[in-house]
């Protein structure tokens, strides 16, 4: 049963899943984006798997991530309402520009840099945990350079152990499309659902509904809900461009980049660290591309995407500053 909540804590969640649907709205992309534009199996069918899989993925693999965003990232006397209220503004304000514009950024960072935000507006820096910071940043931008190579590296060994196959091969790499779409879906879900979990639990904490940090049982059914819901109605705008502007995509490309990100998001989802899937994703189809030849991605794509994923921190940072000095006064 849920709890009686105060109307600030009902207003944290009320932010917390419209952030943690945008995620998956946004993030649906990198799940169906290969296997869609390497026509594995058809859109609609490929968001609904990928929701299934989603909602289940925070029940099998745990809260780890949701802990180090909980507990590791801001002071306690920091954990405020408004602090976290101004974060999920500035993340969702972010997710929804560049949603619009159809740029692949990441939803872990504009959440990361609004919390960071708005804890320096409102209590100086001190109030960062600056080892968890550390832990939390170089999961972010380490992941994607592994996404790269791992999708090489995949790439590189599939077309080995195919050489000489006949063109049905294509056949055995769609269906397996299946298998790693459905692992990256739960791996995504593991990780990306648990950052909203952290955000729900750290309010009602700071609203004395819980004792201490502990993830109820129906915060993470809401939050693998609502980031389920939201793959399932699609991105579409993102999904073109993950789909198709690094290069044309046929099905070994799709099954290597799957593979690959499934493996580098889930293995940092049960270590604790908070990745970017979009991030994740992106490097692994352009590492599974350069495998085959440098000449064959565009490169300027990914310049674009890589200066969108450069300014998210700060700005999504500043956003959540300037959102907290306007609310903290309501």
């Amino acid at each position: 049963m849920l709890p009686q909540l105060p109307a600030e804590a009902v207003a944290l969640i009320a932010l917390a899943l419209a952030f943690d649907f945008l995620n998956g709205l946004h993030d649906s992309s990198n799940v169906v984006a290969t296997m869609i534009a390497s026509r594995a199996i058809g859109p609609r069918m490929a968001l609904t798997i990928a929701a299934v899989a989603e909602a289940a993925g925070p029940f099998l693999f745990g809260v780890a991530v949701a802990r180090t965003i909980g507990s590791e990232v801001v002071a306690e006397a920091a954990v405020k309402l408004p602090v976290l209220i101004a974060a999920l503004i500035a993340a969702i304000g972010w997710n929804v520009i560049t949603w619009f514009f159809g740029i692949p950024s990441s939803s872990s960072h504009a959440l990361i840099g609004g919390i960071a935000g708005a804890a320096a507006a409102g209590y100086g820096l001190d109030a960062l945990k600056w080892s968890g910071m550390a832990k939390v940043l170089i999961a972010l931008f380490v992941s994607p350079p592994f996404g790269l190579l791992a999708g090489y590296l995949l790439m590189k060994t599939v077309r080995f152990l195919a050489q000489g196959a006949t063109p049905r091969v294509n056949v055995s790499f769609k269906r397996g499309q299946l298998i790693t779409a459905v692992a990256l879906a739960l791996s995504h879900g593991t990780n990306d659902a648990q950052k909203t979990m952290g955000i729900i639990t750290l309010g009602l904490v700071a609203a004395n509904v819980l004792p201490a940090f502990d993830v109820p049982v129906w915060v993470i059914a809401l939050s693998a809900g609502a980031i389920a819901l939201g793959t399932s109605l699609g991105g579409w705008r993102l999904i073109r461009t993950i789909g198709g502007r690094f290069y044309t995509i046929r099905p070994v490309h799709g099954f290597t980049a799957q593979a690959a990100s499934a493996a580098v998001i889930l293995g940092a989802a049960l270590l604790g660290g908070p990745v970017s899937t979009t991030q994740v994703v992106s490097s692994s189809v352009v590492g599974a591309g350069s495998a085959e030849r440098l000449s064959k991605v565009r490169w300027g794509v990914a310049q674009q995407i890589v200066v969108a994923w450069l300014l998210t921190l700060p700005m999504s940072a500043l956003v959540g500053a300037v959102a907290y000095l306007l609310i903290r006064p309501v």
